[in-house]
């Protein structure tokens, strides 16, 4: 009797009907209109702000610097994909006012949960495309673009940087703190270096053991291989070696890749990006943050896409079009800066990056539950 009750046959979805469906498409198409009217205002500013930075030093055709919009612009446009909700949902819902078939459905006994849920499913399914899809081209790009924007104006990531450069490495019983006055990526040296080592003992305590100043320090196969050192410990007079080998934990070609911006670095690839600079000794704060907000990335079109519906379904009632669409907006807004604030927030280490992440969008998703269970159920 339970296998019969749990066979496949029984155990269906269930199915949108028409009414569903319609809504559906009339949400899709706003949501694209909004999407492409977003995306050209975007790609507008960027085209500017191009031709005015990077275009106007080195004299680039209008080709190129398009080229070099494509690769900004979407990492932009990802970030901007609340308010294509917001909007979207909002036109599609006005649209279907002014033509009087909300009213129409209402008429016939068709509750609002029945097209508004739906729609709160589909922002889920498109928020989880773009966090594993969508966002990781789009970071892959911004990066592409950090990197041409470099190399176009002098400042490629092979060339000689002047630029110090900090790293960190370790373990349970020694650390070292290393300085590079310069970096050579052509010959993989760092120029001009200090290490400055430091033993713990078994309470966890940390004492300083020793210095080393070298002219070049190459990594290879886990060592550091040091020219024209001098090495000084305390009490000690200071030792001068030729050449000198020092264990390192640090992969070949960590000692000369910058870590990438949070915004740059992909969804997938996050997680390791917080544990290499964890292993190396840096704060992954920012990198943590980063994570979290994409994790809540569906929570935010849904959220977007309800409160956007549960205005419109006001205005059936009220009347008052302009009044009820502004204020969508300014609560759309309203969100925005919240969350901007939240981020400052978590990124000052004031709360965690999980509740900096993930509180203004669980208020929005409150706020627009709570407005449509007001306008529907009274």
């Amino acid at each position: 009797m339970t296998l019969a009750l749990l066979s496949p046959s029984r155990l269906r979805l269930p199915r949108l009907g028409r009414i569903e469906r319609y809504v559906l498409i009339q949400q899709l198409r706003s949501l694209g209109v909004a999407l492409a009217v977003i995306s050209a205002l975007v790609m507008l500013i960027d085209f500017v702000e191009v031709s005015r930075g990077v275009g106007s030093d080195q004299d680039l055709s209008a080709l190129r610097i398009l080229g070099l919009v494509a690769l900004k612009s979407p990492s932009v446009i990802v970030q901007l994909l609340p308010f294509v909700f917001l909007f979207g949902t909002l036109a599609a819902y006005i649209g279907l006012n002014r033509r009087s078939e909300l009213v129409a459905m209402r008429a016939a006994g068709v509750s609002a949960w029945r097209f508004v849920l739906p729609a709160a499913g589909m922002a889920l399914v498109l928020g989880v495309l773009t966090v594993t899809v969508l966002g990781p081209l789009a970071s892959a790009g911004d990066g592409l673009w950090q990197r041409e924007r470099a190399r176009i104006s002098g400042t490629a990531p092979g060339a000689s940087s002047n630029d110090a450069i900090w790293l960190r490495e370790g373990d349970d019983q020694r650390q070292m703190i290393i300085r590079a006055g310069r970096q050579d990526r052509a010959n993989a040296r760092l120029l001009d270096v200090t290490f400055f080592i430091y033993t713990t003992d078994a309470e966890g305590n940390r004492d300083f053991s020793e210095r080393i100043d070298a002219r070049s320090a190459a990594l290879s196969a886990g060592r550091w291989r040091l020219t024209d050192a001098v090495g000084a410990s305390i009490g000690q007079r200071a030792v001068t070696y030729s050449s000198l080998d020092l264990l390192s934990s640090l992969a070949d070609e960590e000692a000369f890749e910058r870590f990438a911006r949070p915004q740059s670095t992909p969804f997938w690839s996050l997680p390791n990006q917080i544990q290499r600079i964890e292993d190396a000794g840096f704060a992954s704060t920012a990198y943590r943050l980063r994570f979290q907000q994409l994790l809540v990335t569906p929570l935010v079109f849904a959220a977007m896409s309800i409160l956007a519906a549960a205005f419109s379904l006001r205005l059936m009632r009220l009347g008052d079009l302009a009044k009820m669409s502004v204020a969508a907006v300014v609560l759309g807004f309203a969100f925005f800066f919240l969350n901007q604030f939240s981020s400052a927030m978590g990124s000052a280490e004031v709360v965690p990056p999980f509740v900096a992440a993930w509180l203004p969008p669980i208020l929005t998703a409150l706020a627009a539950f709570t407005l449509l269970f007001y306008t529907e159920d009274g």
